[in-house]
């Protein structure tokens, strides 16, 4: 009956909303982005998927990432002088692609111009973001860093880049949501799935840096 009960909590989002405001501590940007005379806009990756035609695509979520960091390039190239994104995410699911590599299309489609495109396509975890990202901005002399990621994703991603003597502007592109009701959602399972992952990465990340390993 526990494991039931357990179930329906989840399934009926009353114990899926809680976990999704402990991993969706700030569900918006509260200010607008800083831009300096040298800003990088870092987009972190968050998988790929195959559409109908069996094309690799960018995930829902993600879109709403690259139409951040679009926006945001836009908004940096009316008032500094450089201006680039930092596209980060290799090919942990094994697909015919990286993320960087698919996600590139899309940034040119919204008018990011390729020569303020820099591609990290081999980090395979947000800590690997992190490390790798800062290894390209220590060659790089930057006034201004930008993280853009979705709101589940960034307490991990702060704590990953601080790691690494980074702190960046959090810009946050899309928050899960969940509403209670009495039905079982699939949507809900999945949310919750997405908020214990992240729950438990912070969790991981606190033990690895007590023990040294991070």
């Amino acid at each position: 009956m526990g494991a039931i009960a357990l179930f329906w909590l989840l399934a009926a989002g009353w114990l899926t909303a809680p976990l999704l405001e402990l991993a969706q501590p700030h569900r918006q940007t509260d200010t607008p982005a800083r831009f300096a005379p040298r800003t990088a806009i870092v987009m972190l990756g968050g998988g790929t998927i195959y559409g109908d035609d069996d094309v690799l695509v960018p995930p829902r979520d993600v879109l709403a990432r690259i139409a951040a960091s679009a926006e945001n390039y836009a908004a940096c190239k009316r008032t500094a002088a450089t201006c680039q994104v930092i596209v980060s995410g290799g090919n942990p699911q094994r697909h015919s692609a990286t993320e960087a590599d698919t996600y590139l299309p899309y940034l040119l489609r919204r008018q990011v111009p390729r020569a303020d495109i820099v591609l990290e396509n081999t980090s395979r975890t947000t800590y690997e973001n992190a490390r790798n990202v800062s290894a390209i901005l220590g060659r790089s002399g930057y006034d201004s860093l930008i993280l853009v990621t979705s709101a589940y994703q960034m307490p991990r991603a702060l704590l990953d880049f601080h790691r690494f003597g980074l702190t960046p502007q959090p810009l946050i592109s899309s928050a899960l949501h969940t509403d209670p009701g009495v039905l079982p959602r699939y949507d809900n399972l999945v949310n919750a799935e997405i908020a214990l992952h992240e729950l438990i990465g912070i969790a991981q990340f606190h033990v690895y840096r007590a023990i040294g390993w991070f």
